[in-house]
């Protein structure tokens, strides 16, 4: 027997469930896997088995048109992998992820372990620092920008364009129309830099290469860059973040991996599952899907929680708990199936580079509150005060 899902008058863009939206997940996942919320004109897909399903099924779950919460982004996005379905989306990801392969990754990680180890050192010596600008944000910042090569006013804009071209990705609301000219900004960029505006030998003049080859259709090479900065520096950002206000909260976890650096790529994985980068992310449906009985009309906005999957108690044991022998290698926050995040390589990379470092040199943080601000897509800490560093 199927009927309509359960609905709420959650709004799930309101200031306090963006600063902590884990009471609401909750609330969401017990209801149902799917829930509709009026508010905002979506259905939310809430329970692991549920999401994870949903991005397999890119035939009923389109990114087409859909992965924004508002038409001016989605018509902004058009013609992007991150915003098409196979096979169009296949070709722009070849070539977004022939620079992010393991066998070209080997070749970067030696300069982004030393990148990690120096700076970490560096700011444990110091004794008190902000965790968010001087590490969270100054490494990943340094080390895509050596990699796309980008130069100049476009390495000094980074962090502002990459908020902004994930802030208006939400619903149109203050944020986003603030945002907005921020990411045109980005936009405009992308649409007119050529291969002689990146370094030589970095990743954005390979992309250009591979247009001018026939390898993506022309006129694409802006937009794909336009993803590394535009989805990958943000969510990095928000992920290396969370690493370090989490060790700091749970020093017993950072002595696991001290004594056991093989633990390292499992406690990335247990940080991105504790604490999702990633809010909300769009799809639409093609046609009539039933999801536990309950049926979301063809046509339907799709809200993907993937905070809410990575805490679904059907799923993991314990959920509430950060314990970084628990290796959640299945975790949503990379998302799966074909548009699984092309980047996730280099951000394991970046992050894994980090822990290793501060497992290194840091016994425990010594830290003030966190700060954050409502942000309508990645959820990240926006301040984080070292106010002393215990060493190893």
């Amino acid at each position: 027997m199927t009927g309509s899902p359960p609905a709420t008058d959650l709004d799930l863009f309101a200031d306090d469930v963006l600063v902590d939206p884990y009471p609401s997940y909750a609330d969401l996942c017990e209801l149902g896997g799917v829930v509709h919320l009026p508010s905002n004109d979506v259905y939310a897909l809430t329970r692991y088995d549920t999401i994870r399903a949903a991005l397999r099924d890119w035939e009923s779950f389109s990114s087409a048109g859909a992965i924004g919460f508002n038409p001016a982004v989605n018509e902004a996005l058009e013609g992007t992998s991150l915003a098409s379905d196979p096979p169009v989306h296949t070709r722009l990801r070849a070539t977004l992820t022939a620079n992010l392969s393991p066998r070209a990754l080997r070749g970067l990680k030696d300069g982004i372990d030393a990148k990690a180890d120096n700076l970490v050192e560096k700011l444990a010596a110091q004794g008190s620092f902000d965790a968010i600008d001087a590490l969270a944000r100054a490494f990943p910042l340094e080390v895509v920008a050596d990699l796309i090569g980008f130069t100049g006013h476009v390495r000094d804009n980074m962090l502002r364009w990459g908020q902004a071209a994930m802030q208006v990705i939400g619903p149109m609301n203050q944020r986003t129309a603030e945002s907005f000219p921020i990411a045109g900004e980005l936009y405009g960029w992308c649409s007119e830099v050529t291969a002689e505006d990146l370094a030589p030998d970095s990743v954005g003049r390979g992309i250009f290469e591979a247009e001018a080859r026939g390898d993506i259709p022309s006129g694409t090479a802006g937009h794909i860059i336009h993803q590394y900065l535009g989805a990958g520096v943000d969510t990095t950002i928000a992920a290396i973040g969370n690493l370090v206000a989490l060790f700091a909260a749970h020093p017993g976890q950072l002595s696991l991996v001290r004594a056991d650096p093989s633990l390292v790529p499992a406690a990335f994985n247990e940080v991105l599952r504790y604490w999702a980068p990633v809010h909300a992310w769009g799809r639409r449906t093609t046609r009539d899907v039933d999801i536990d009985g309950a049926v979301v009309p063809a046509g339907s906005r799709i809200a993907l929680l993937f905070g809410a999957g990575n805490r679904d108690p059907r799923h993991y044991e314990n959920p509430g708990e950060f314990l970084v022998r628990r290796n959640p290698v299945d975790h949503l926050s990379f998302g799966y199936g074909p548009h699984g995040c092309a980047g996730q390589g280099l951000a394991r990379l970046e992050a894994h580079a980090v822990i290793q470092a501060l497992s290194r040199h840091v016994g425990r943080l010594v830290v003030g509150p966190e700060v954050r601000v409502p942000s309508n897509i990645t959820r990240s800490i926006d301040a984080l005060p070292v106010l002393e560093v215990v060493p190893a």
